[in-house]
C-alpha cells in the first residue's frame, strides 16, 4: 500500500492542485492512500521557492475553500478545548457579598462565551470557611450550564493553581479612629506580599488579575506587580467602572433619559480614594429633544445640561455622597463591573465607547510612571490600550498631578511598611 502526505498552507492553490491530485488516485487506486496536513498561512513558512503559472480559477476557489474550512475546524477544537479544559478562575476574599452576586455573572456565559465552562475557586480565611461552603452549595444548586465546579480553600499554599483569572476582592474595613491609614496600608500591602509570589508560582503564565472592591483598588494592583515582577503589568488591572455606572445613572436622572444613552464618562485616578470623573468627552445617545437622529447620533452631553450650577455643585456633592454609599452597598453594583471589565477583556469593548481602568502607567498624560492610575482605555483582540488620543486642557492636567500625588505616597508608605515585616509562614490565610 502507498501512503502519501500532503502538506501545505489553507489558502495555496498549488496545495489545492497537489491535493486534487491526491484525491483523484486514492479514488482509483485501491492500494493509494493521502493523509492532508493543512496549516494556517501563518503558521507555513516553508515554500521551497517553486513556483507556478497554473493559477486556475478552479485552483484558487479550492485554496480559499481550504482555508476557510482550517478556520472553522481551529475554532471548533478550540471550543472543545475549552470544554474538556474549563478556565480556572479564584476569587480571593470570597466571603464578600461582591462574591456573592459575581458568581453567577461569570457563568452565564456572557463574561467568557456561550461554550466555555468554567472552575471557580473561593479563597478566603479559615474563619470564613462555613460561608464558603454555603455559597459552594448554593451555587451547585443553581445547576449552572458553564459551571464545571466550584470549590472553598482556605490553605495558602492551594492558592492560584492552573489559575486563568484572578479576582481580588480583599477589602479592610476603615475606622481611622481605631488605627491611622498607614497600617491600613500595611494591611494590604501584607495581603499582596502572600498573593503575588503564589500567583507567580501556581498560576498559568499569561494569568490575568483584576483588582476590585471597595477600599485600595489601585494599591492592590500596585502590589500584586510589585511583589510578582514576572506577572505580566498588562495582565493586572483595577476596576473603575462602579463610578462610571453610578455617576451615568445620577446623570440619567438629572436629564430624565435612560442610563445606557450615557457614554464615555471617565474616571481619573484613585479609584477608591480621591478621583475625578472627566465629562468633557461624554454624549448622549437617544436623547428626547428637538433634534433626532439614527442610532448612532449622538450630543456632547454637557450642552445638554444647562444648570451649569448643578454641575459644578449639586454632581460633585452627589459624588462625594457616592463614595460612602459604595461602600454600604451589597456587592451588585461592583460584581455587575467586574463581569463587565472581563467580557470586555476577553470579547473587546463597545467601538468608540470609553472604558476607565486602573493600570500601571507609563507616563501617559503627564502622569508620573510606576503608580496604579485610571484613565481611559479600549479593549480589543485580548487586549488593551491607553486612549492617548484624547486631549487634556491645563486645568486637568493639574487635578491629575494631584492625585498622581496622593498615590505616589501610598506607594512609598506601603514600600516602607513591607520592609520592616517579616515573610509570611504560615500555612492558612489569618484575617
Amino acid at each position: 500500500m502507498a501512503k502519501v502526505v500532503v502538506a501545505g498552507k489553507a489558502n495555496c492553490p498549488y496545495y489545492a492542485k497537489a491535493e486534487l491530485l491526491a484525491d483523484y488516485l486514492q479514488a482509483n487506486l485501491p492500494n493509494f492512500r493521502v493523509h492532508k496536513i493543512t496549516q494556517h498561512p501563518d503558521k507555513w513558512e516553508h515554500y521551497y521557492g517553486i513556483t507556478s503559472r497554473m493559477l486556475s480559477e478552479e485552483m484558487l476557489s479550492i485554496a480559499e475553500e481550504n482555508l476557510q474550512e482550517y478556520i472553522e475546524v481551529e475554532k471548533e477544537e478550540e471550543e472543545t478545548k475549552n470544554l474538556i479544559k474549563p478556565l480556572q478562575i479564584w476569587i480571593t476574599g470570597a466571603s464578600t457579598p461582591i462574591c456573592y452576586h459575581l458568581i453567577p455573572l461569570l457563568a452565564n456565559g456572557e463574561v467568557f462565551g456561550m461554550t466555555t465552562e468554567i472552575s471557580i475557586h473561593l479563597l478566603d480565611t479559615d474563619q470564613s470557611k462555613e460561608v464558603l461552603c454555603g455559597i459552594v452549595m448554593e451555587a451547585e444548586d443553581m445547576a449552572l450550564p458553564l459551571l464545571r465546579s466550584i470549590s472553598e480553600h482556605t490553605e495558602i499554599n492551594e492558592a492560584f493553581i492552573q489559575a486563568d483569572v484572578v479576582i481580588v476582592l480583599d477589602d479592610v474595613l476603615l475606622n481611622c479612629k481605631v488605627q491611622s491609614r498607614e497600617n491600613y496600608i500595611r494591611e494590604v500591602s501584607e495581603i499582596c506580599q502572600v498573593y503575588a509570589p503564589l500567583i507567580e508560582k501556581n498560576a498559568k503564565s499569561e494569568v490575568r488579575v483584576i483588582s476590585s472592591g471597595k477600599t485600595f483598588v489601585n494599591l492592590k494592583a500596585l502590589m500584586i506587580m510589585t511583589y510578582g515582577p514576572s506577572i505580566k503589568p498588562k495582565n493586572v488591572i483595577a476596576v473603575a467602572t462602579t463610578w462610571e455606572s453610578a455617576t451615568k445613572a445620577t446623570l440619567a436622572r438629572k436629564l430624565n433619559t435612560n442610563v445606557a444613552g450615557v457614554k464615555n464618562v471617565i474616571v481619573w485616578g484613585n479609584i477608591t480614594g480621591s478621583n475625578y470623573i472627566d465629562l468633557s468627552h461624554a454624549k448622549l445617545y437617544g436623547y428626547d429633544s428637538a433634534i433626532w437622529g439614527p442610532a448612532d447620533f449622538s450630543r456632547p452631553l454637557l450642552s445638554m445640561i444647562y444648570d451649569r450650577e448643578w454641575i459644578h455643585s449639586e454632581l460633585q456633592s452627589a459624588q462625594s455622597s457616592l463614595s460612602s454609599q459604595l461602600c454600604c452597598y451589597g456587592g451588585m453594583l461592583p460584581a455587575h463591573s467586574v463581569a463587565t471589565v472581563l467580557r470586555y477583556w476577553y470579547h473587546g469593548s463597545p467601538p468608540k465607547e470609553i472604558v476607565s481602568v486602573g493600570i500601571r502607567t507609563e507616563g501617559q498624560f503627564c502622569v508620573p510612571e510606576g503608580i496604579v492610575f485610571s484613565m481611559p482605555v479600549r479593549f480589543q483582540n485580548g487586549n488593551w490600550e491607553v486612549m492617548t488620543e484624547f486631549k487634556i486642557n491645563k486645568k486637568t492636567r493639574e487635578v491629575l498631578g494631584c492625585l498622581a500625588h496622593e498615590l505616589i505616597q501610598e506607594k512609598l508608605v506601603a514600600l516602607k511598611e513591607i520592609q520592616e515585616m517579616q515573610p509570611y509562614g504560615g500555612d492558612k490565610i489569618t484575617g
